[in-house]
């Protein structure tokens, strides 16, 4: 009896620590797969990861429209600017070295690390401490987020926990009315 106890806290004890530690691995070729949610309309959304050079680009498919956004070096290292193109300007759209797209820049990351805010768009965005009540789920799994809350508009975004591809999972009361979760990571 003794042994079946120490063996369930062992697995119990296992699986709280997994699941406070999934970070999926995002390489080139990864597809990101999104459920948006614009203006009152709901659409999927794909993004592929694609490294070309030093530039970070995501193929973007939505209801037939195809787009790569490509975001600069500096962008991705030091960006403070996301953009919410949603691909239909462009076939290729290289976005302004301050901007980046479905994810923060990774100074942006350290500045919430470090001082549990960030600043992204003229907004600061504070970390939330409490105990989080709407993970972002993947194959039954919660990934390893920063939930975030906007302090002029209260946007709420959980940014995965990766400081080389701080992606945003979700986000949601957005006054852009521009929502989406994250519900499927594949990768080749």
């Amino acid at each position: 009896m003794k042994n079946i106890i120490i063996i369930i806290i062992f697995c119990t004890t296992y699986h709280v620590c997994l699941a406070q530690n999934n970070i999926p691995s995002i390489k080139n070729n990864t597809a990101l797969h999104y459920i948006c949610k614009l203006h009152g309309q709901t659409r999927t959304l794909s993004l592929i990861k694609e490294k070309i050079s030093d530039t970070l680009v995501f193929h973007l498919e939505t209801r037939g429209v195809k787009s790569s956004i490509r975001m600069m070096p500096e962008a991705v290292k030091s960006g403070t600017e996301l953009s919410f193109n949603q691909g239909e300007n462009a076939p290729i759209l290289v976005l302004k070295p301050t901007e980046t797209f479905f994810m923060i820049s990774q100074s942006a990351y350290q500045d919430l690390l470090k001082n549990d805010q960030f600043v992204y768009n003229n907004t600061t965005y504070v970390l939330d401490k409490s105990e989080e009540t709407d993970p972002v789920i993947i194959d039954g799994i919660a990934l390893s987020t920063l939930h975030v809350v906007a302090q002029i508009d209260n946007t709420e975004m959980w940014i995965l926990q990766n400081p080389k591809l701080p992606l945003l999972c979700k986000m949601t009361k957005n006054p852009l009315g521009i929502n989406f979760t994250l519900t499927d990571i594949v990768s080749e």
